[in-house]
């Protein structure tokens, strides 16, 4: 147990969403179980049941999510469940249930969407009012009340929708920066390592092999010392951007380090990763320019190995790279293949 004590905290520190749920779910269980006790021992059985539910139905959702590592399904599923007791409680207590209706608000943003939730917040309301509607006297006291009711439930409803978009815009956009290169937008080293974990999990369970290709622009330094790093910074700009439209959707594009980048390649044959390479230094010479005109690039590849770590994988493909910038650059080398010189030599 006290090993899985440390496992257990740092996935609930490296993912947000599922922090989340499982921490709104254990003060939800922990807030409901004493109602849900205390009315089917006073004979309440509905409103009971009702809060029974809620609590197994959280329970299974949290153990879905920790199983699965899927916060959505989970959060729409508690979202539904939630918001129909919610209204079922508040037809059989009446005004009093409606003190629910609240927190229930402030839930559903936690779980799901703030589109969504409010949607879910505005559907709530409209049934509570026309049952109330339809039934005086059994909600609400006055039409005053119900009116008073709603416009406070909505205003609630639209500041936490402000303050949850917000919020989620905030960090989509501070994932982003964690994960991207800020100058290229490529992916960093940091987003590259859990990439080539998760290529060599998924070769050990599947098959399917991926390749690597690491790129170097040749004589980089140069633009920087004769036109200044503002010149550079757009050579590199250019070159990611190449790189990106001619590639494969699937494939990822990483920033290596400096002027050096790394595409990862899935399910991709010997064969497969030679045509991509020669595609891509022909795009380059046709495309990239710099001020002192053209730039190429070297480029060194490796399939991934049954039963090799990712780190060994990288180290292949990076002497790779090695090689082709030491027989001449403008070069692709891959795996334990002599060089294959370019058309377009430097």
């Amino acid at each position: 147990m006290a090993k899985r004590l440390p496992a257990f905290l740092r996935r609930l520190h490296s993912d947000f969403q599922l922090s989340i749920i499982t921490l709104m779910s254990l003060f939800g269980i922990l807030a409901i179980t004493p109602y849900a006790i205390y009315r089917l021992l006073e004979g309440n059985y509905l409103v009971g049941l009702a809060d029974a539910t809620i609590v197994t139905s959280t329970i299974i959702a949290v153990l879905y999510a920790w199983r699965t590592g899927d916060t959505v399904k989970p959060g729409i599923y508690l979202a539904s469940i939630f918001s129909t007791a919610a209204v079922l409680i508040t037809i059989n207590l009446g005004v009093n249930g409606l003190f629910w209706i609240y927190p229930l608000i402030l839930f559903n943003f936690f779980m799901i969407s703030p589109g969504k939730a409010l949607s879910a917040t505005v559907l709530v309301l409209s049934l509570l009012v026309a049952y109330a509607l339809s039934y005086p006297g059994r909600v609400f006291e006055s039409h005053y009340q119900m009116v008073s009711f709603l416009v406070t439930g909505m205003m609630a409803s639209m500041l936490t929708f402000i303050f949850a978009y917000r919020t989620r815009s905030q960090r989509d956009q501070l994932q982003v920066l964690a994960s991207h290169d800020a100058l290229t937008g490529a992916l960093n080293r940091r987003a590259m390592n859990e990439e080539l974990k998760i290529a060599t999990a998924v070769f050990r369970r599947h098959g399917g092999h991926s390749a690597l290709l690491l790129m170097d622009l040749d004589h980089f330094k140069q633009i920087n010392d004769r036109f200044g790093h503002q010149a550079g910074d757009q050579v590199l700009i250019q070159f990611a951007e190449i790189i990106r439209s001619s590639s494969r959707q699937e494939d990822r594009l990483f920033r290596f380090g400096g002027e050096e980048f790394l595409l990862l390649l899935p399910n991709t044959t010997e064969a497969g990763l030679l045509a991509a390479a020669e595609h891509l230094q022909q795009q380059i010479a046709v495309r990239l320019r710099g001020p002192g005109g053209a730039v190429t690039a070297s480029m060194g590849g490796a399939r991934l190995r049954a039963g090799e770590h990712w780190e060994s994988w990288l180290q292949r493909a990076d002497q790779r790279l090695y090689l082709a910038k030491s027989q001449g650059r403008n070069r692709i080398v891959l795996n334990n293949e002599p060089s294959i010189p370019s058309t377009h030599q430097a």
